[in-house]
């Protein structure tokens, strides 16, 4: 029987093979991963959102971290040594000679395969005379030519060779370990050893020691688990947390703490500059003891993150520490809000305790909007455009205008606008209405269901229901065209005495009269065909804000008013958005389901399948930002809230793939009692201020129906019953018959 044998690399050659592979799946992979992206590319977007993000305090930034970092040469150089190695290293095996070589006895007597055995013994006698010992040749050569000779002319010489590939027969199994010899030497043992030992008992535990201490700090989105329980604590002592009290908890976690995070700082000269900023910002409850709020690093955060909402100028020193402040705020935030919603669902599931209140988890992303724009909560939202200051105000605001936020500056007439904003030159206005039209624009459509029911319309107590919200973002410079205005539509009104307040003056009515008579002058335009719908139309009162006319005719007494959005377009044409109350449209038949429906449900079907199979991408849209050090990108929240119980229905869904379109699930369980319920489904920025909408949500809850106890899915007929129970019977006994059999 054939033995194994073991042999280490004497002359080094498979060694360089071993060497070959081991640095090539280091070097390839590397390659991948490590080098640095285009940088032309990186330049070019940068250049592409100059003219929008040039003031931004992340652009400069990242501006001049590109033209000053060295890394990504020093990688370029790292890599190509690693190639430069990789390729030495394969040249190196292709001039190496193979030393494994098929033995053949034809190549050996220098014959062609299938010669005669008389030409066999020819050329043997001719090589014996030239290489045999005797006669002065080698004797190696001579005993393979002899093994040769063997081979070819013994028989079982033959057989072995054709079975085995030697002509003596099996012979050891040689396996060759890729390392030199000198490695197993005995001199060089006690070196081997001690590098084996350093590698794997001292290296390589402490570098695994050390991540799993790092790892298990931090939570899935690292944030640091002291930090979790620090909130989750002080919002379960405090539901109802102010704007003051909540920037108290943030700036108390852990991540500010020297101790804990390695990349917080306390500086010897905080005890000069920290109080001079306490006494330039008033109160920030400085004297309150309790820990950890009496910390300095935590005042230090406080009084940081005060000074930044405020634009208040700091020294260099606290500037980059109030830049690292800044930059993990809104991590931090986000982790406040996860734990308000656990601390929901907990009260909601077991009760025992109060959950945080509907303001404080919006508190929380009201405070991530200041934090990414620097403003503060009494500020107005227009100072997030550039070369916008307080003493610009008066400007908008005045009676003339009335501009207090971003959608009543697009509104605007470019001429009316234009003349508002006459503080600021050609080049500013253009880049404040460049950056104006940048903001998002969000359209919000929300479709209520019952999903896996035979209703799907009908919401009884205590099923699951699903709001799909489908999100649309457009640019606020493409709805220049087309602005949104809110209207008020007062319907089923008919003619009542006049109020007293409301009698106009002598002279209203005289310029009253004088327009009247003007208007009778102008040529009559032909009514256009009135529909169903039209008609209904001219039984409302259609009143426009900030319009030169009123729409609408005279209506006296006021039943019931709904507002509605309607698009005013240059050519004066309105346009209303009926989606949003389709029971003003259509009328109060029975809604019959349309045959399409189906398919519709089974496109969304394998739409939500296939947003499950497919990750997205959260890169969305830069946020302009002038005073946040990092780039952010456009990010929301959407939740059902019941404002009117400051509880929140379903859980916040961070949004952070809207590009274009997004679709939505929002589940929450019905009210166990029946009734009208008023929700609302709210849709916030966690970059912009001013930007957040407010969509009502009705429920109408019913009961839910009876189970019914003889459903024709379970009528199963006496004959199949029977059938089945044979069946059981009949495997029974086949399983008896199997074990009798393996006993």
């Amino acid at each position: 029987m054939a033995g194994q044998q073991f042999q280490y690399d004497d002359s080094g050659n498979t060694f360089f093979y071993f060497l070959t592979s081991f640095v090539g799946l280091i070097v390839i992979p590397a390659t991948y991963y490590l080098w640095p992206r285009d940088q032309n590319a990186e330049q070019l977007r940068l250049k592409s959102l100059r003219r929008v993000h040039g003031r931004c305090l992340w652009y400069r930034l990242r501006l001049m971290k590109s033209q000053q970092s060295i890394v990504p040469t020093l990688k370029k150089a790292a890599l190509l040594f690693g190639w430069a190695v990789f390729l030495l290293l394969a040249y190196k095996v292709s001039k190496l000679d193979r030393e494994y070589q098929e033995y053949n006895p034809y190549e050996v007597l220098n014959l062609d395969p299938g010669a005669s055995l008389s030409e066999i013994k020819k050329q043997y006698r001719v090589l014996s005379l030239k290489f045999h010992p005797d006669k002065g040749g080698d004797e190696a050569t001579f005993m393979r030519i002899a093994k040769a000779h063997a081979a070819l002319t013994n028989e079982q010489s033959r057989q072995n060779w054709e079975n085995y590939g030697n002509p003596d027969g099996p012979g050891a199994t040689s396996f060759g370990i890729a390392l030199p010899a000198w490695i197993v030497d005995q001199k060089n043992s006690m070196l081997v050893l001690l590098v084996y030992g350093l590698a794997f008992m001292v290296i390589l535990p402490v570098v695994v020691g050390t991540w799993w201490y790092r790892s298990i700090r931090y939570s899935g989105d690292q944030i640091l688990i002291n930090t979790t329980q620090l909130f989750m604590h002080f919002m379960y002592k405090t539901p109802n947390m102010n704007m003051k009290r909540l920037a108290m908890v943030l700036t108390a976690a852990f991540e500010f703490d020297p101790r804990s995070n390695k990349e917080a700082t306390i500086r010897p000269t905080d005890n000069i500059e920290v109080p001079q900023l306490i006494r330039e910002l008033g109160n920030i409850n400085v004297k309150k003891k309790e820990p950890p709020f009496c910390y300095p690093y935590s005042l230090k955060a406080r009084v940081l993150v005060l000074a930044h909402l405020a634009r208040m100028d700091v020294s260099e020193e606290l500037e980059e520490d109030q830049r690292f402040v800044v930059r993990k705020s809104p991590a931090l935030l986000q982790e406040m809000i996860n734990v308000g919603c656990q601390l929901t669902m907990m009260a909601n599931s077991r009760g025992g305790f109060h959950a945080p209140r509907l303001v404080t988890i919006e508190n929380c992303m009201k405070l991530t909007q200041m934090i990414v724009q620097g403003l503060q909560e009494s500020k107005s939202p227009l100072l997030q455009l550039p070369h916008f200051e307080e003493e610009h105000l008066r400007y908008c605001i005045s009676k003339k205008y009335k501009v207090r936020s971003l959608q009543d500056l697009v509104s605007l007439k470019d001429s009316d606008r234009r003349s508002m904003l006459r503080f600021l030159g050609e080049e500013k206005y253009d880049e404040v209405m460049a950056v104006l039209g940048s903001f998002p624009h969000i359209t919000m459509d929300t479709k209520l269901q019952v999903l896996d029911d035979e209703d799907s319309n009908n919401i009884t107590a205590g099923s699951i229901v699903t709001v799909t919200v489908t999100l649309t973002r457009k640019r606020m410079a493409v709805r220049n065209d087309c602005i949104p205005t809110l209207f008020y539509i007062i319907v089923n009104a008919s003619k009542s005495k006049t109020k007293v307040w409301q009698n106009k003056s002598k002279g209203a009515k005289k310029t009253a009269k004088s327009k009247k008579k003007k208007l009778t002058k102008k040529k009559a335009t032909p009514a256009p065909a009135k529909t169903k719908a039209t008609q209904k139309w001219t039984r409302w009162l259609v009143t426009m804000k900030r319009s030169e006319s009123h729409v609408g005719r005279k209506i006296s007494r006021t039943v019931h008013c709904v507002p509605v959005l309607l698009y005013t377009t240059h050519d004066h044409k309105v346009t209303p958005d009926l989606c949003l109350y389709p029971h003003l449209t259509h009328s109060s038949s029975p809604h019959t389901c349309p045959p399409q429906e189906w398919e519709a449900l089974q496109q969304s079907i394998q739409r939500r399948e296939r947003a499950l199979l497919e990750t997205k991408s959260k890169v969305t849209h830069p946020v302009y930002s002038l005073y946040f050090p990092e780039e952010k990108q456009e990010w929301w929240w959407l939740y059902i809230a019941d404002r009117r119980d400051q509880t929140l229905v379903s859980m916040p869904y961070h949004v952070c793939t809207l590009k274009d379109t997004e679709e939505v699930e929002l589940k929450f369980p019905a009210p166990s009692k029946t009734g009208n319920y008023q929700y609302s489904v709210i849709l916030r920025s966690d970059s912009y201020l001013g930007l957040d909408q407010i969509k009502p949500l009705k429920l109408e809850v019913h009961e839910a129906k009876a189970m019914l106890d003889n459903h024709p899915q379970w009528d199963i007929p006496d004959t199949e019953e029977e059938d089945e129970e044979q069946e059981d019977s009949d495997g029974i006994e086949e399983s008896e018959d199997d074990d009798e059999d393996n006993d």
